[in-house]
């Protein structure tokens, strides 16, 4: 792996202890990693694609500060910290976390859906590297 992924349970003392939290009812926290299933078999079902065994990640990181700006906007959404790893990520390696703070559970779950979409369809490019 290439970055040193961060602790959720610091994650979520420290959001918890920002000024926002006290118009937080939920905290929900998003992990991606790199799974063996190929994407295009799990999305589409193409099967014959072989193992994955690592992925090349990369990320806009501006996209991203602006990502994390515009979900500040959303409905009932008061914290937002994301984490993105780079280079070579193997089988079982972190490529994302997503922590959301909000007032009440379906706008945390729709902001946690909306920006992890965001962030995979717009932000991110994942290169599978096969057996």
């Amino acid at each position: 792996m290439a970055k040193t992924e961060p602790s959720v349970d610091q994650w979520l003392r420290e959001a918890k202890a920002d000024p926002a939290a006290a118009q937080c009812g939920m905290f929900l926290t998003h992990n991606g990693v790199v799974r063996v299933t190929p994407k295009q078999q799990v999305r589409e079902g193409v099967e014959g694609l072989g193992e994955v065994v690592a992925v090349e990640f990369s990320y806009d990181a501006e996209g991203l500060a602006a990502a994390e700006a515009e979900a500040l906007t959303w409905p009932g959404v008061y914290y937002v910290r994301t984490w993105l790893n780079e280079g070579r990520c193997n089988v079982g390696d972190s490529l994302m976390y997503v922590l959301i703070g909000a007032d009440i559970r379906p706008n945390c779950i729709d902001a946690l859906q909306k920006l992890v979409g965001h962030i995979k369809n717009e932000l991110v490019v994942e290169k599978e590297i096969f057996a």
